[in-house]
């Protein structure tokens, strides 16, 4: 009780010190934002760039075209070189698929005179001028033509001001914009209709655009818009034009006659029948202002839903004071949940490290609840989950614990989801589920949650309905191009290998080592939510989720290792002259998706105890483990998933995320820390090119937080596996208003010294013998206290006790054990 007292008091006191401190100053909005081609965004972390709130439905920045195209990254808007297209409201964040939304949008220009054809970016974008310049809930850029555009946004609407030289003052509202995919057309937006009303104010815009297809190849969404200028335009006109490919696509006419040209229609101009492309241009005499703000609400319900967000959200005129109020919510709301000393004498490149990861996990998916089009519920609304594949690994245990309102709102959102639509989404956004990269993973999450007590407003009756049937019921083939064999919208298209097989054959599904893989860590997460909900089905779920075993050749040879995952034939045979280090395009038509055999077979943390078995014992497995950290190994183009990284192990791709953590199932978590810490020194900077890959909707930068805080959580298990923190002292805000110190004495690594190995662990005053604890242990993560960790130089075997456990452990016949 005494002991309780104190937590409770130091609770109080650093929330109370963590108000004054603005973490914001630490965050670098450009981290990730070209890749290791200096110059270009390719191989980076795809990110947004702009101003946005935490999980904001409204994320506003600019649009720009970079060429040369096959080295372009489009989806988050922002590319290093790229020329502007436009300014629009609706943006993902570090995905690597097809892009998706860039609309509504604006463009501010000086000249609406020819060559300027206004159906037509090519004829007005813009390259920059100088660096641009941006941190949290701001972002400045200054065009070519002079124009100085700086943004912020609220949760529902985005503030714009341009500041022009003097002479033309034009800004073009264009309801066809979209990011295009500059690339490939199976997963390219398209324009489907739109209407734009000018008002008789003289300074307000209402109307709508309907893009469609993208990343998921999802239908039309539809975003009501009603937007407003501080000083009202002289002239205003409507226009309207064929639909047309803009930025970087040729223009299609049904006669191949000449480029077309807008017609201006007065004061409204719908698409019609046609689906013609609307915009319209608002213009100011030379003695108007020099700088015009517009301020824009945005809404998927109605007109009337985003002049209420623009009227209310946006009552300021001042972008300063709207880029504050954004500092001060991801302040309160983000970065003061993990607070760490930030006086004269931090690392600042660590501080860097730290907020900006937090800042990048905090961006989507994106929360809607009031605005959901498709159906009327009283459960929250959240979209752009792109994609569970990637935020299960570690992104939602970190929620779990310094995020639970959201993060149960989002989880009330996915069963909400299954309940109307009829499958849980693997991905999701524009309102479409889709695409499923392997497993149904919707399903570790909710196991993630569930086994770590989240429970709330939560309907674990209907959330175990939503997980069985992904495991149960075969979804429809949705024709996707990517895919000949299965569906990529939701659930498991190769069930009908799984049931029957216990695995995914390599002859009638694609992505067979992969999938069998998630399927089964899919089936393991069943079995946890049914031991609580329904037991009698744990024992089914449990066994199915050892299927992985039955896909794994202990014949199979590589790099003078035995026994791997291998493709298997419905059969039962083994494909027996595959290349385990090299997956091909390790896209979807392969036999591992983002991932090689040799990857992939460590990748079972439901059951580490047989796959260490299965390499051939505790000594093997370290030889083989060691292996893949050699430099100069790699057997696969990596491509844009870990370009310039030459070892097995990929830190760019989530499947690796937990492998080198894998050490401390045979108690040597010395070495755990050391593979960990060298990568994330290796890989993980403070600038442009700062992390290893995409960031995957915030997952890359994730794993460095847990990096930072000295432990790393098994998935869809209660099981925190010990590492080794960065910082001396580390005050968490858990479970909504508890603490968890983490403090690590004797932390040294200064004149070259490497003083970050454990040499011993206490958790809230008790020494601790393992290298890993469960969530429930000691109250540590609901109630808070206190985790010390004893540092020094010397790479010790501190563990004494069992090695984290294996509750999907499971002895399949005999003939297939080891030999």
């Amino acid at each position: 009780m005494q002991l309780r007292g104190v937590h409770v008091v130091l609770s109080f006191l650093f929330r109370c010190i963590a108000a004054d401190v603005d973490y914001t100053r630490f965050v670098n909005p450009f981290i990730g934002s070209e890749g290791a081609i200096p110059g270009y965004a390719y191989g980076g972390g795809d990110i947004f760039v702009g101003g946005t709130l935490p999980f904001g439905m409204v994320k506003v920045g600019i649009d720009t075209y970079e060429e040369a195209v096959n080295m372009s990254a489009l989806n988050g808007g922002w590319t290093p070189k790229g020329k502007v297209t436009g300014i629009s409201l609706l943006h993902e964040s570090g995905t690597g698929g097809g892009p998706k939304y860039g609309f509504p949008a604006q463009m501010p220009l000086t000249s609406i005179s020819e060559p300027i054809n206004l159906l037509d970016n090519r004829t007005y974008w813009q390259s920059r001028v100088g660096d641009d310049s941006a941190s949290v809930g701001h972002f400045r850029t200054k065009l070519e033509n002079g124009v100085t555009v700086e943004l912020s946004a609220t949760r529902h609407a985005g503030i714009m001001e341009y500041t022009f030289l003097g002479g033309e003052k034009h800004v073009l509202v264009d309801m066809s914009h979209y990011l295009p995919h500059v690339s490939r057309a199976w997963d390219s937006q398209f324009y489907t209709g739109g209407e734009i009303e000018i008002q008789s104010n003289g300074a307000t815009y209402t109307g709508y655009t309907s893009i469609a297809g993208g990343w998921n190849v999802g239908p039309p969404v539809t975003i009501f818009v009603c937007g407003e200028f501080n000083v009202p335009f002289q002239r205003a006109k409507a226009f309207s034009g064929r639909n047309t490919f803009p930025t970087g696509r040729h223009f299609r006419s049904f006669n191949n006659g000449s480029i077309p040209q807008p017609t201006f229609q007065g004061n409204s101009a719908r698409s019609g029948p046609m689906n013609d492309r609307v915009g319209a241009v608002f213009s100011w005499n030379d003695t108007s202002p020099s700088q015009i703000k517009s301020r824009v609400g945005i809404s998927f319900m109605s007109v009337e839903k985003a002049c209420a967000y623009k009227n209310e959200e946006l009552a300021s005129w001042d972008l300063q004071k709207t880029a504050q109020s954004a500092r001060d919510e991801w302040n309160r709301d983000v970065f003061s949940k993990i607070r760490v000393d930030t006086g004269e004498s931090a690392n600042k490149t660590r501080l860097a490290l730290l907020y900006s990861s937090l800042y990048f996990m905090h961006l989507i998916p994106s929360e809607r609840i009031g605005e959901n089009p498709l159906w009327e519920s009283d459960e929250p609304y959240w979209d752009d989950f792109y994609t569970m594949w990637d935020l299960f690994r570690n992104q939602v245990s970190l929620w779990h614990l310094i995020q639970p309102t959201y993060y149960e709102s989002m989880i009330r959102a996915l069963i909400d989801i299954f309940r109307k639509e009829g499958f849980l989404p693997d991905g999701r956004s524009g309102n479409y589920n889709g695409l499923v990269q392997g497993g149904s993973n919707a399903d570790n999450v909710l196991a993630d949650a569930y086994v770590k007590g989240l429970r709330g407003a939560i309907n674990w009756t209907e959330g175990y309905a939503a997980v069985k049937k992904d495991a149960e019921v075969l979804p429809f083939y949705d024709i996707n191009p990517v895919d000949p064999q299965g569906s990529l919208k939701e659930g498991r298209g190769a069930l009908d290998d799984w049931v029957p097989l216990g695995y995914v054959s390599a002859d009638r599904n694609t992505r067979c080592i992969s999938k069998t893989v998630e399927y089964a860590l899919n089936d393991f997460a069943l079995s946890q939510i049914a031991t609580g909900e329904a037991p009698g089905d744990r024992e089914l779920y449990l066994r199915r989720s050892a299927g992985w075993q039955l896909s794994w050749d202990h014949q199979a040879v590589s790099r003078n290792f035995s026994g791997f995952i291998m493709p298997r034939y419905s059969n039962g045979t083994f494909e027996k002259t595959y290349d385990i280090t090299n997956c091909g395009d390790c896209n979807w038509s392969d036999e591992s998706y983002e991932g090689t055999a040799f990857e992939y077979s460590f990748v079972i943390p439901h059951d580490a105890k047989t796959m260490i078995r299965f390499m051939g014992g505790p000594k093997h497995f370290e030889e083989r483990l060691d292996y893949v950290f050699k430099p100069n190994t790699s057997g696969v183009d990596l491509g844009v998933n870990g370009l310039g990284i030459t070892t097995i192990m990929n830190i760019a791709n989530e499947p690796d995320f937990a492998t080198p953590y894998l050490y401390n199932y045979i108690n040597k978590q010395y070495k755990s820390v050391q593979r960990s810490r060298a990568l994330a020194n290796d890989f993980y900077f403070n600038t442009s090119n700062g992390i290893p890959g995409n960031s995957d909707a915030g997952a890359l930068n994730c794993w460095l937080i847990w990096q930072m805080l000295g432990m790393y959580p098994i998935v869809t298990t209660p099981v925190y596996l010990l590492e080794s923190p960065w910082f001396h002292d580390i005050n968490m805000t858990v479970n909504h208003d508890k603490t968890l110190r983490i403090r690590a004495d004797g932390l040294d690594e200064e004149d070259g010294r490497a003083c970050f190995y454990v040499q011993g662990v206490s958790i809230n005053g008790v020494q601790w013998d393992r290298n890993w604890f469960e969530h429930g242990d000691m109250d540590i993560m609901t109630e808070g206290g206190e985790i010390k960790f004893q540092l020094g130089c010397e790479m010790k075997q501190w563990e004494t006790s069992n090695v984290p456990p294996s509750p999907g452990h499971i002895v399949l016949d005999h003939e297939l054990e080891s030999p």
